[in-house]
């Protein structure tokens, strides 16, 4: 886990604009009190996201990460939304869905405002989408949600859950 704190360290120093006002000493504090954080870390950073320190909670006192990979991760697309979306489909099903993975890998996927939070902090998803937390309502009806950046823009779109394509992905939060 030496490597993994290292590359998030590099990765803190290198976008300072992502956390104006934290310290990398106080989050790797936070690090070292919780090993099943580091190894949810460890997975988003396998999976491609690039995880990186967004905010501070006061509320919690914990540190928020969220997956700051120019893309949607690559080790995360190609997924449906959730399981009964997986489980609906008879042909050409996916290999996972975007809900498992996340609850796989303990950490939860963005919502709409989180979302748009990150775009606040450089561009990304010009090139993929990311599934993102869907509400109840929408998805009893066999639809879920997800964003992309494109004209400068954050775009908000539908699909049914079962759809799943190649440039489509998701991206996490983690709170430590």
């Amino acid at each position: 886990m030496e490597d993994l704190l290292e590359r998030l360290k590099t990765r803190f120093e290198k976008n300072m604009n992502r956390h104006k006002g934290l310290e990398w000493d106080n989050v790797q504090s936070k690090l070292n009190a919780a090993p099943e954080k580091l190894w949810s870390l460890n997975e988003m950073e396998k999976s491609g996201g690039e995880p990186d320190v967004v905010g501070f909670d006061e509320e919690s006192g914990k540190y928020i990460f969220f997956d700051c990979s120019a893309e949607s991760p690559k080790g995360r697309r190609s997924v449906c939304y959730d399981r009964e979306a997986l489980e609906s489909r008879k042909k050409f099903k996916p290999e996972n869905s975007a809900v498992d993975m996340a609850a796989e890998m303990g950490i939860e996927l963005l919502n709409e405002d989180q979302y748009r939070a990150l775009q606040e902090l450089g561009d990304f998803d010009k090139k993929t989408s990311s599934w993102v937390q869907t509400p109840a309502d929408i998805r009893r009806l066999g639809g879920a949600l997800f964003c992309d950046f494109r004209f400068e823009h954050v775009f908000l779109y539908h699909n049914g859950a079962e759809s799943y394509y190649a440039a489509r992905g998701f991206r996490g939060s983690l709170k430590v």
